[in-house]
């Protein structure tokens, strides 16, 4: 049996897509993490999958699988490209496409430019939707690393992030830090670990080390973690420029309750088939 697949990124964030709308296939972790393989396999950041949607208000499921294997619950850069995934193989005529996660719902939207929108809902900032092991909601707190003490904000996108302020995103040691709060005791399902470093109010420099992939060259829900975590700080005002290692996102959010809004590219590398 032959699956059709489609590679694409969002800022150098790749990924496998399948439509199992119209195709019928039994994913299984080792599976996934065979295709995911840059040297054996078609190798990406995640796997995507379009399904048909459980609740009939929405128009398709969207399931994320790490490199590793594991389905997590949200990927902003890949929302993009599910987002033209969907247009391009005419599986929807619409403009403004409603789509359930594991993360929650979320709303995506093509523009006349090119550029797509997505409605990433409102972020959550208690610990135990995080999740993050702590007594209250704050905005900054300490997390032991080793031998070191850092500063940190943890929210949640639809799945966890932490993000730590650095001078300089360039020489900071994000590959050894990132694994270390990637796994980190308090955050219980993992989580990505994000340094941002300030450039101007609207302007930040963003590396992030991945849950179950690793640095990435770029990281939609990051973005908008890095974003809210800056404004809630006072050193960021909406909207804000999100520079990551694989090109710039425009982050917009008008605070607690509100809906994070991201907008940024969504590229097709190829088409393929892979012998199941």
């Amino acid at each position: 049996m032959l699956l059709r697949f489609t590679k694409m990124h969002g800022l150098g964030n790749d990924f496998m897509v399948i439509d199992l709308v119209t195709q019928h296939a039994q994913l299984t972790p080792r599976l996934i993490r065979l295709w995911s393989d840059r040297h054996t396999g078609i190798g990406f950041d995640q796997l995507l999958v379009v399904e048909p949607p459980s609740n009939p208000e929405m128009d398709f499921r969207y399931r994320i699988y790490n490199a590793d294997g594991n389905e997590v619950e949200q990927c902003g850069n890949g929302a993009r490209c599910f987002a033209r995934f969907v247009v391009d193989k005419r599986l929807t005529a619409k403009s403004d496409i409603q789509v359930e996660t594991a993360g929650g719902p979320i709303t995506l939207n093509i523009q006349t430019d090119g550029q797509i929108t997505v409605n990433m809902g409102a972020p959550r900032l208690s610990p135990v939707q995080i999740p993050f092991a702590a007594e209250t909601e704050s905005i900054l707190c300490e997390l032991e690393v080793e031998d070191e003490t850092l500063q940190i904000s943890a929210l949640s996108m639809g799945n966890p992030h932490c993000i730590t302020l650095v001078d300089d995103v360039d020489t900071y040691p994000v590959e050894r830090l990132g694994p270390l709060i990637e796994r980190h005791i308090r955050f219980p399902k993992g989580v990505n670990a994000g340094f941002m470093q300030l450039v101007d109010r609207h302007h930040a420099r963003l590396r992030v080390f991945e849950r179950g992939v690793g640095e990435t060259r770029a990281c939609g829900t990051g973005a908008c973690a890095a974003a809210v975590a800056g404004i809630r700080m006072g050193h960021l005002a909406s909207p804000v420029q999100i520079e990551l290692p694989g090109g710039n996102l425009q982050i917009e959010w008008a605070g607690p309750g509100e809906p994070v809004m991201m907008t940024g590219p969504a590229t097709r590398v190829y088409e393929g088939q892979i012998r199941l």
